[in-house]
């Protein structure tokens, strides 16, 4: 049972980081965004605006993305928060730990792959 406890408290505690980095990240999509607008008044390459426009795109499906994932966090810790302590640490809660730290890993490459194509999108038009 210890060691049960030990395992969600670990648990609970990834799944929260996991939330503030979402929250940052959602916030930090807001800020390229902005950026975004401020460019499109200074390009006049139709090939550089529709990398805009593709940016514009991007960023809508990576908030889409992060707030499914913070759906499927919040959902995680309401399971742990309502926990059979009978129930066998190796079955449904480990199971669903795994593919959600592999859904937030492949989640966190993709995301710094779009904000550095951003960054070199910026450097390049302005």
């Amino acid at each position: 049972m210890h060691s049960k406890v030990m395992y969600l408290s670990d648990l609970k505690f990834n799944i929260e980081t996991w939330k503030r980095e979402l929250r940052f990240h959602f916030n930090e999509m807001d800020t390229f965004q902005e950026k975004l607008e401020e460019a499109v008044e200074r390009i006049e390459e139709p090939i550089a605006l529709k990398k805009l426009e593709v940016f514009q795109n991007r960023i809508m499906i990576e908030k889409d993305a992060i707030s499914k994932l913070m759906h499927r966090c919040r959902n995680k810790l309401a399971n742990i928060n309502n926990v059979d302590f009978n129930e066998n640490i190796d079955g449904r809660l480990q199971n669903e730990q795994h593919t959600l730290r592999e859904d937030m890993r492949t989640y966190i490459k993709l995301h710094y792959d779009l904000k550095e194509e951003m960054m070199d999108y910026f450097l390049e038009v302005l």
